[in-house]
């Protein structure tokens, strides 16, 4: 699932986010969600999170449990 639906998104999940640094390589950074930061029911880059650890960015992979 692509992160541009704020409804697939919740506190609790691992998602891929890319952080603003790191917007030019799309280099993904993988992490749990501690809050949404869109508003928006959508966005075409991604709903804005902060992970656990604090950082910020938007998600664009969410990360399905294969178990």
């Amino acid at each position: 699932m692509n992160g541009q639906n704020r409804s697939d998104i919740r506190a609790g999940l691992q998602v891929d986010i890319v952080l603003k640094k790191d917007q030019l390589t799309g280099k993904l950074t993988r992490g749990t969600v501690k809050d949404i930061l869109t508003n928006s029911p959508r966005h075409p880059h991604g709903i804005k999170v902060r992970l656990t650890d604090g950082q910020v960015g938007r998600v664009k992979h969410i990360v399905l449990d294969k178990g």
